[in-house]
């Protein structure tokens, strides 16, 4: 199969070189420094058991899409919408797109310029980082996908998919229930990114400071209350499973803190704002949150 991976960051370069590696023809996407460095010297991906080096194929054109068969969305949401639109004339009319990104509402966007039953959802569960230009590092637990179609009738696709990635050595899952899956993921992104980011510590820091543990868990609560709104089937002690978890990621920096740290623009928006939005949607009270929401919007701000 022929696969674009369409932003090589940590998740993008990652996926990738497994993909590659297994036998699969894959293009990568990057811009920059980063894509002159691999372009150079190819892209070096670190694990904890094992290294390896992908060596072909990179570029910083749409165009080399046109003849891909599965697109690994990978970009940071507040890109999606732009890159999208780029690539809706290139891509085949029958190609397929997986977001691996954070969030539930790049799903819709890519629904609405793509079409809903062109578009598979993962949530992904990965502690990578981008050390330098043209090198990956994952740490701690192996990488885990949960795949699913936005438009049910095609989990067969999903399916094929995740037959695909599992022959690569990538654990997937298939679930008929993706957007729980996803909004399930998002309340641990949204305990512990945005703090972490706002005052520049990890996981573990969060967990081990009695007033940041309890400002995590209120931000849960108040998440938890809007995904139940909208209408996930999450329970009131899901708050307790959140906060565990975290004890597997203590050393983690999250991606919101490792863009604040690169210069980068934050996921604000898809992992704070979306939920802040919602809130008022449903009437749902969100004051912690939007809180530190609107204090990374101001730091978001200055950052070029």
């Amino acid at each position: 199969m022929k696969i674009g991976v369409v932003g090589t960051g940590a998740v993008g370069g990652y996926f990738g070189g497994l993909l590659q590696r297994d036998g699969n023809e894959v293009v990568f996407l990057a811009r920059g420094r980063n894509f002159e460095v691999m372009k150079k010297d190819g892209l070096l991906i670190i694990s904890e058991k094992e290294s390896f080096k992908v060596h072909q194929y990179f570029t910083d054109q749409l165009s080399y899409f046109r003849d891909v068969d599965l697109a690994l969305i990978c970009l940071k949401s507040n890109t999606t919408k732009e890159v999208a639109e780029k690539l809706l004339p290139i891509l085949k009319k029958d190609a397929w797109l997986l977001t691996l990104q954070n969030g539930v509402d790049n799903e819709e966007v890519l629904s609405d310029i793509f079409g809903a039953n062109r578009v598979i959802s993962a949530a992904v569960y990965i502690q990578a980082s981008v050390l330098k230009e043209g090198v990956v590092k994952q740490i701690g637990r192996p990488p885990r996908l949960v795949i699913g179609a936005v438009d049910v009738r095609n989990q067969d696709v999903a399916e094929e998919i995740a037959s695909l990635f599992n022959k690569a050595n990538i654990q997937t899952f298939v679930s008929e229930h993706i957007m729980e899956v996803k909004w399930k993921k998002l309340l641990w992104n949204v305990t512990f990114n945005p703090l972490s980011a706002l005052l520049k510590i990890s996981v573990g820091n969060i967990l081990e400071h009695p007033q940041l543990y309890q400002t995590a868990q209120t931000i849960c609560k108040e998440a938890i209350s809007v995904a139940q709104q909208v209408g996930m089937k999450i329970d009131d002690n899901f708050t307790k499973e959140i906060l565990e978890r975290g004890n597997f990621a203590k050393d983690h920096k999250t991606s919101m803190l490792q863009d604040r740290l690169r210069g980068k623009r934050m996921e604000i928006e898809s992992i704070c704002g979306h939920i802040v939005k919602k809130g008022k949607e449903f009437q749902v009270e969100t004051p912690v949150l939007e809180t530190i929401y609107r204090l990374l919007k101001y730091i978001d701000s200055s950052t070029s």
